[in-house]
């Protein structure tokens, strides 16, 4: 009996490792619809990509709502936010010395 139950054990402790392992496996965000409107540069706090995993390449905009929204990199606009997010971060780091 009592070896009938540690078999059960080791089996349930098995399942949950193995199941556990499979959530790490992908990417945590990908996007498959996207925003193709312009947003304007003071509605957007921060971006970052999605993972070179993700089937479609896209940009996670942050916005100052507290909401995510997925453009297109290769959109002009989007290259344009990007660019101007990244001198407003490194103007604020050199202005912090």
């Amino acid at each position: 009996m009592a070896r009938l139950a540690l078999s059960a054990i080791v089996m349930m402790m098995a399942f949950i490792a193995f199941t556990e392992g499979l959530r790490g496996v992908g990417p945590k965000k990908c996007c498959f619809k996207f925003n193709d409107k312009p947003v304007l540069e003071n509605k957007v706090v921060s971006y970052s990509r999605t993972s070179q995993r993700c089937s479609n390449p896209a940009i996670l905009l942050n916005t100052v709502a507290g909401r995510q929204m997925c453009v297109r990199p290769s959109a002009s606009w989007v290259k344009d936010l990007v660019t101007y997010l990244e001198t407003k971060n490194v103007a604020g780091a050199n202005s912090n010395l």
